[in-house]
């Protein structure tokens, strides 16, 4: 079953110009409707409440809950050991040597160690351990007398005084 229509109709002749002029008359209405709306007073509000001011969160709290302290605010440790060296490498792979009385041992972080602490970071100068909730600092240990001493101006020229008697010229033919 086919459905045509003749060529010499009116029927399809008729809906090719009553669709657009539908349509026209449809866009018209729209318009209409929108140049109507922008002529109304849009109402304005001249005292606008003030926002309620926020209270702001307490840092230290938010500090504490990121796991951030102030330099020097941790607890020095109560552990039983000292801290001979650290060494400071990658994210996760730094290391310190630690000494207790059963003598030194290298840790890594997150090792438990003998007093159930627990290596959390370490650092040049100093490791963190968290211990009963809460973080202790364990700083390096200074040798007792400094491997290398400052020279003074006195004591510069005295050096270059006796310094000459070690190297001497040598007369004669060199071997």
């Amino acid at each position: 079953m086919s459905l045509s229509f003749r060529v010499d109709s009116r029927l399809p002749r008729l809906v090719l110009v009553l669709v657009p002029l539908l349509y026209g008359v449809l866009l018209a209405g729209q318009e209409w409707r929108f140049r109507h709306a922008l002529g109304r007073d849009v109402p304005v509000v001249v005292d606008s409440p003030a926002a309620p001011a926020r209270d702001l969160p307490n840092v230290q709290a938010v500090a504490t809950v990121l796991g951030l302290a102030p330099e020097g605010a941790q607890a020095p440790s109560a552990e039983p050991i000292t801290l001979q060296a650290s060494f400071v490498a990658g994210e996760g792979l730094s290391r310190a040597l630690l000494a207790d009385a059963a003598g030194p041992r290298i840790y890594q972080v997150g090792e438990r160690l003998p007093g159930g602490s627990v290596l959390r970071r370490v650092e040049a100068s100093h490791v963190t351990l968290w211990r009963n909730g809460r973080e202790e600092r364990l700083a390096l240990q200074q040798a007792v007398k400094p491997l290398l001493r400052r020279l003074d101006l006195e004591d510069g020229r005295h050096a270059t005084l006796h310094s000459s008697q070690y190297l001497r010229p040598v007369a004669g033919q060199s071997e």
